[in-house]
């Protein structure tokens, strides 16, 4: 795995220092500066590429709501703070991960394995731009590049920010949530029947109240909100 380029901010010298302590047992962390206060912080944005931020939330220069807003490129996003009631909102900034002081070494060490988790994941699933007569895309996988023809694809599941993308050969990973997918001209022959499946509208062979069975046997459930979906299914 690659030196991941890392900040920290908290405007608390002893939990800022703790997290500097932790962050150094482990050799693929690169700290690139700590700081108490977020508006210091601000000119590596600009000059440096940074891969992860452990931040504090409530600080009184630039809290670490307002300074992720300004850092939304950076991939990782680790609060750490003594307000659990900050949650919610911390996810929204699309947040990795949320630790509720105070900080414990087991519990900072759960956070990388979570960040080397994703990171992979991120470097190994990067859905590419089209294709060649818009019926193809190109999937990242490792160091190569994989073509996938969009009529060999028979349903997308979705993982989180990730989606799987189904033939009946081979599950290829993306870098993409399915909605976003959905968006895509690309994927207008596909109706989505779930919060977590989407299917092609030219492999469906039986429809019911509750699922859908399409070619090689495989069953997709339907999901109660998107029941009128089915009618784009002709």
């Amino acid at each position: 795995m690659k030196v991941l380029n890392c900040i920290i901010i908290d405007d608390d010298e002893i939990d800022r220092l703790t997290v500097l302590s932790y962050a150094k047992r482990f050799p693929q962390l690169n700290i690139l500066g700590v700081f108490e206060d977020g508006e210091d912080a601000l000119p590596l944005l600009e000059n440096q590429d940074i891969d992860v931020l452990f931040l504090d939330i409530d600080m009184p220069t630039l809290s670490g709501f307002e300074f992720r807003k300004k850092a939304m490129t950076v991939p990782v996003c680790i609060y750490i703070t003594a307000h659990p009631e900050h949650a919610v909102e911390s996810f929204e900034l699309e947040a990795l991960d949320f630790i509720v002081k105070p900080l414990k070494m087991d519990r900072f060490e759960q956070t990388i394995q979570r960040i080397e988790a994703f990171m992979e994941i991120k470097f190994k699933a990067q859905l590419f731009d089209s294709s060649l007569g818009g019926d193809a895309i190109y999937i990242k996988e490792g160091h190569e590049q994989t073509k996938v023809k969009l009529h060999d694809i028979l349903y997308l599941e979705a993982l989180k920010d990730y989606t799987l993308v189904v033939t009946s050969q081979k599950r290829h990973c993306v870098l993409s949530s399915i909605g976003t997918l959905l968006k895509e001209a690309h994927f207008q022959s596909f109706v989505r029947i779930h919060r977590s499946f989407a299917v092609q509208k030219q492999f469906v062979k039986k429809i019911n109240s509750y699922e859908i069975e399409l070619e090689n046997n495989i069953v997709i459930p339907i999901g109660r909100s998107y029941k009128d979906n089915l009618n784009l299914i002709a």
